[in-house]
């Protein structure tokens, strides 16, 4: 076994006194997004629009609204998984310290935990697949890629978002990081409404950010309409925001857990 996966063990053990509210969670918060804004609001939007305006490609505004919440999900997921979580594992608990006492390296113990919330990101993306599944929004066999590609969509975040903690001694600043990027990007990037309706600036700030690209493509993944060279370009930008949280999070961590 990597020595990586020796600190998701630990993590995985803690989750199986509590997977059963996990399950329920990620099948009831897909659930009741799209039952109310997929088909209470995008009905009223599909009865103005002749049910399926060009501006959301020409489907139903639940087919358009399914793939952007997925995205969403994981990153909503990664951020409240890599703040105060990772901020217990320094402060608080101080598992992080004993798992240093052990032959696990900082290096170690930072990928085990983004390993732990990549297994996080999985199941949510499969649990909130199977919810579009039933609500007959998938239109493509490829969706299924969309599990994968939701999880680098998280992982794109919980990344950079854990190397950052592991250089905070107090939690204060991480309600401002929900606050200010977080539920902005949730809102505005792609997700609920065509990123063509932003203004140009802060289309330009969306694109420059993980979410957008998660969400544009899962979008077409789930309806079929992917095409190669804009999905490459995609999975690019997230790698990227990966690599560059992978390499400050080995930092942070072992200047933190050495002594």
């Amino acid at each position: 076994m990597h020595p990586a996966l020796r600190q998701a063990e630990h993590e995985l053990i803690l989750y199986r006194r509590v997977w059963r509210s996990s399950v329920v969670t990620g099948l009831l918060t897909p659930l009741l997004f799209l039952g109310a804004m997929g088909l209470g609001i995008g009905r009223t939007i599909d009865a103005n629009t002749g049910n399926g305006s060009v501006a959301l490609g020409g489907v139903r505004y639940l087919m358009f609204l399914a793939p952007g919440l997925m995205a969403a999900t994981a990153m909503q997921l990664a951020a409240s998984e890599s703040l105060w979580p990772v901020q217990g594992g320094f402060s608080w608990h101080r598992f992080f310290h004993a798992s240093a006492a052990t032959p696990l390296r900082p290096v170690d113990i930072f990928l085990g935990w983004l390993a732990w919330i990549t297994a996080r990101l999985v199941i949510s993306a499969s649990l909130f697949l199977v919810v579009a599944l039933v609500f007959g929004v998938v239109a493509s066999p490829l969706a299924l890629l969309a599990v994968p590609v939701a999880a680098l969509t998280g992982l794109a975040f919980a990344a950079p978002l854990t190397a950052f903690t592991a250089t905070q001694e107090r939690e204060a600043a991480f309600p401002l990081i929900l606050r200010f990027v977080v539920v902005p990007l949730f809102l505005l990037s792609g997700a609920f409404f065509p990123l063509a309706q932003l203004p140009s600036v802060l289309r330009a700030v969306a694109w420059a950010t993980p979410l957008s690209h998660g969400v544009h493509l899962c979008r077409s993944l789930l309806l079929g309409t992917t095409e190669p060279l804009s999905a490459l370009v995609h999975v690019a930008v997230l790698a990227a925001f990966i690599a560059a949280g992978l390499a400050w999070g080995a930092t942070t961590f072992t200047r933190r857990l050495t002594p």
